[in-house]
């Protein structure tokens, strides 16, 4: 999940969700933990985690960390932020494999093997040649599975989910569940409706990628996940790509 409110509470408990994985862009981990215990109770369980943008602008890879205690800045290396995920024994998930220039592909992934803990095999704003992709890439290199909704929008909670072997009461049961390779089953809706929504959250990427982008670079200033920001503490220097 990208964002975080009361309606998106009570969409996912209306579809019948337990637990959401909120990673929203460019937001420091304290910030996203607070918001995730905000919103957590005893019918829905929010888990913080980090969706980090690892080098450049013009060469993305994104990775998504499950389980972090201290927070990891975008814009470092992939194998400096792996190493941070490893110290830190995150759950390491691989976003929309394969997707233009900001996602891990078929080598980086298997050079890697060992750190990955699985494979997005559904996202929800990706088209369904995209996805076989994904489905392909995990066979490829022997990842379990997972899927998402992925939402920038309050339409898409729910329309994809994971269902576990196991009951997740806690973030540290899902992250021993995806550490651990738990089976699990990907599902997601169909029909019209499902298919308007995917359409929607397609084309809010065309924002993050144009208006989105710009704010960030040029009107923003230094962005809160920068290594360079005080809260890091230099301790990224090494690794950073700025």
């Amino acid at each position: 999940m990208k964002l975080l409110d009361e309606r998106v509470v009570a969409r996912a408990k209306d579809r019948g969700i337990d637990v959401l994985v909120y990673a929203p862009h460019f937001t420091r981990l304290p910030e996203i933990r607070e918001r995730a215990e905000r919103f957590s109770d005893d019918e829905l369980l929010v888990v913080p985690a980090r969706e980090v943008f690892t080098g450049t602008w013009r060469n993305r890879r994104h990775v998504l960390a499950v389980g972090l205690d201290d927070p990891v800045p975008d814009f470092i290396s992939l194998d400096g932020a792996f190493g941070a995920f490893r110290e830190q024994e995150a759950a390491v998930l691989v976003p929309h494999p394969q997707f233009l220039n900001v996602s891990l592909g078929v080598e980086d992934v298997r050079t890697r093997r060992e750190d990955v803990h699985a494979v997005e095999t559904h996202n929800f704003k990706l088209f369904d040649r995209q996805n076989r992709r994904g489905r392909r890439l995990a066979r490829a290199v022997d990842r379990p599975e997972f899927g998402s909704s992925y939402a920038h929008l309050h339409g898409s909670v729910g329309e994809v989910w994971t269902t576990f072997d196991r009951e997740i009461d806690s973030e540290g049961d899902l992250v021993a569940a995806l550490r651990d390779g738990a089976p699990r089953r990907v599902f997601r809706r169909n029909g019209p409706r499902h298919a308007a929504r995917a359409l929607a959250e397609y084309a809010h990427l065309g924002y993050e990628n144009s208006w989105g982008k710009l704010e960030r670079i040029f009107l923003s200033g230094t962005e809160p996940t920068h290594p360079s920001h005080v809260a890091y503490r230099g301790r990224f220097d090494d690794v950073s790509v700025y």
